[in-house]
């Protein structure tokens, strides 16, 4: 039987990378199913997630990252070459691979892997996991046979398009078997207290440093209230560590024992999710899809509209929250009072807290990977 070869695309970071890794996974186990042999190929940015894509049975091509701007930017001199360069790069490399399809996840990179498909009349579906667009997506739209959206709503930016509404793709492995695990024997796992409220706090895989900052300025207080088990990111831990070591001296012993800081989770976050009565978290669609899947009550906390385009993060949090399954509180908002209240009152109040979870699982869309698997089968 002949190969289905398939090329995935994207920028390189995590939210662009662990969908793709899903979507991957899942292609691997239908193929596998039906007899299908396939060849499966990432080409585009990939940052710090090759061995990632690898250790996944993908096989990894770069090409030549350009930014895309909405704004004049002297950046705009270096990334128009850059772009051009990156196109006659895509357009070798696909010759000699030729797949039957492409799937774009958007990003810095993925217009120029798009383009080299629509030159060789490849059919090119992509999926966009934000409310609002990426420049990437709105360009890359004009040549896709299909567009997949993580939000509803999203499908008005591609007027005459063929849209569909999938929700944003999560790796079956970290779903798999949670509902049956213990909230608390996983709290035991990080040395927590099994009968104490836990918040688990992250900012992303880089981790946030305004979060990051905020929990260290009031952790007094913070775990009088609850317990915390905190993402820094891998460039903050260890300045953090020292931090709280001093606040520690300050603290009763058996108060400090209530924050556990994690430089980055790998697959571990599984445990974290499980163990968490309730998430902080920055507001991209990968962190609100896997809050979502988990069932875990949420207080968003936006990218502030100067860093986050398009301020999608904003948009994605109340898009989100207007279901009862969390609530926002913007960085300008982020008071050490409204927060510890917004804790105090969700990690007590058993009734809320359910309806917050109930809302989140039905939120939620966890075949999301399997059913853009089945798509691309399709073709």
């Amino acid at each position: 039987m002949r190969k289905l070869r398939v090329l995935l695309t994207g920028g390189g970071t995590g939210g662009h990378i662990y969908p793709l890794v899903a979507v991957g996974a899942e292609m691997q186990t239908q193929c596998g199913q039906r007899g299908i042999p396939l060849d499966l190929r990432y080409l585009g940015a990939y940052g710090p997630f090759k061995s990632l894509l690898e250790a996944n049975n993908i096989k990894v091509g770069r090409v030549a990252e350009s930014k895309l701007r909405r704004y004049v930017s002297i950046h705009n001199f270096i990334d128009g070459p850059k772009f051009i360069y990156s196109f006659f790069q895509a357009a070798v490399k696909i010759f000699f691979f030729m797949p039957d399809v492409v799937f774009s996840k958007g990003g810095p990179g993925a217009l120029a892997v798009v383009l080299a498909a629509k030159f060789y009349f490849i059919p090119v579906i992509i999926h966009e996991s934000d409310t609002v667009p990426g420049l990437t997506n709105l360009l890359s739209a004009r040549f896709a046979k299909l567009i997949l959206t993580s939000f509803p709503g999203t499908e008005s930016y591609f007027p005459g398009k063929q849209v569909m509404l999938v929700g944003n793709p999560i790796r079956r492995s970290l779903l798999a078997g949670a509902a049956a695990e213990s909230k608390q024997r996983n709290k035991g796992a990080y040395g927590f207290d099994p009968q104490l409220p836990l918040i688990l706090v992250m900012g992303g895989s880089q981790g946030a440093i305004n979060i990051n900052d905020f929990i260290l300025d009031n952790l007094p207080a913070i775990l009088q209230v609850t317990q915390v088990l905190h993402q820094t990111g891998p460039k903050n831990y260890e300045q953090i560590l020292k931090e709280v070591s001093f606040i520690a001296e300050k603290m009763p012993e058996e108060v400090a024992r209530r924050y556990k800081a994690v430089d980055y989770f790998g697959d571990e976050i599984k445990v974290a999710y499980i163990a968490a009565d309730l998430v902080v978290s920055r507001s991209s669609a990968g962190a609100i899809f896997e809050i979502a899947a988990f069932g875990k009550p949420s207080i968003l906390i936006p990218l502030p509209p100067n860093i986050a385009a398009n301020d999608h993060q904003t948009k994605n949090a109340y898009d989100y929250t207007a279901t009862g399954a969390g609530e926002v509180v913007e960085q300008t908002n982020l008071l050490p009072n409204l927060f510890i209240n917004h804790v105090k009152r969700i990690v007590e109040d058993r009734a809320l807290s359910t309806r917050m979870s109930e809302a989140a699982l039905v939120f939620a869309k966890p075949e999301a990977a399997s059913k853009i698997a089945q798509i691309l089968l399709e073709k």
